[in-house]
């Protein structure tokens, strides 16, 4: 009768709201000079999400991590959504973002593959083309890749089980 109350030994939802709680830090708005758009938040929702998905696909085959991917993937898109309702939206506007975010999101997930290899221009490039700044003219700022670069890293280096259980205590400095 209370299914939904039994605990899961996954913590995607505390996991996701640290993740939501590093999208929304000040430094990407202030010291990083990004627009506070609603779009921002989501596609630096993705950009940190991104990695740890990669971090689980280079990993063995794993039946729990796939399926803590897959509700973690759930879990941030069902989020999405829900703030685009909260926002007045209506069903046929909700779906049809929903679909784009999407496709969003698998895009940053294939940068993110690559982004250990790539050069610094490449970098910044392919933040620019997600991220949206205060001063259109201005470029990406070294400081944002070096982010990005030192969350991979802080990432990479964490134990899966610690991923799994939603410790994600990333603090740039």
């Amino acid at each position: 009768m209370f299914k939904f109350f039994k605990r899961s030994k996954y913590h995607e939802r505390n996991l996701y709201n640290k993740i939501l709680l590093l999208s929304r830090d000040k430094l990407f708005f202030l010291n990083f000079n990004l627009a506070d758009t609603f779009q921002n938040r989501v596609n630096l929702i993705f950009l940190h999400t991104s990695f740890i998905f990669i971090k689980f696909k280079k990993m063995k085959k794993n039946h729990d991590y796939s399926v803590f991917t897959q509700k973690l993937f759930n879990c941030i898109f069902k989020e999405i959504e829900s703030n685009l309702r909260e926002n007045g939206y209506g069903d046929a506007t909700v779906n049809k973002n929903m679909k784009f975010l999407v496709k969003i999101f698998y895009n940053i997930l294939l940068e993110c593959e690559t982004y250990k290899n790539d050069i610094l221009n490449t970098k910044k490039k392919n933040l620019r083309h997600h991220l949206v700044l205060n001063d259109t003219k201005t470029p990406i700022n070294n400081e944002l890749v070096d982010y990005f670069e030192k969350y991979k890293s802080f990432c990479f280096d964490l134990s899966a089980d610690s991923i799994l259980k939603g410790e994600l205590n990333f603090i740039y400095k």
